[in-house]
């Protein structure tokens, strides 16, 4: 019955929950307008080379300045994103993988002592 048990929980697809769809959501936006920000600011570069507003060394040294801010931007706000999705968890009271882990091996270990039960009363 165990052997059941563990084999059907296995069969069972895991089902995002609403956190995720939004966080997949999120990152998937952000994503985007990083993407869509870094080439907007390699065509306004690029029509400034072409207009000899500055010259193409400037212009390389300048998309590589703004890349490495934008890369140090990035980090800051990452690390500030986390801070606030795991704050939100935990005033959501969310379980952790871990304690999940934890609950489904104490469930299958009470299954496995009901079924010796139920084995030694017949």
């Amino acid at each position: 019955m165990t052997d059941d048990v563990s084999q059907a929980s296995e069969k069972k697809q895991h089902v995002p929950g609403p956190m995720y769809e939004v966080s997949r959501k999120l990152l998937l936006a952000a994503i985007g307008a990083v993407l869509f920000a870094q080439d907007e600011v390699e065509d306004f570069i690029d029509r400034l080379v072409e207009r000899g507003e500055i010259a193409e060394k400037e212009g390389k040294q300048l998309v590589k300045e703004v890349m490495e801010k934008r890369a140090e931007k990035r980090k800051t706000i990452e690390g500030e994103v986390n801070k606030r999705l795991h704050d939100a968890v935990e005033r959501l009271n969310v379980p952790s993988r871990k304690d999940i882990e934890e609950l489904s091996a104490k469930v299958a270990e009470l299954t496995r002592k009901v079924e010796e039960l139920k084995k030694s009363k017949e």
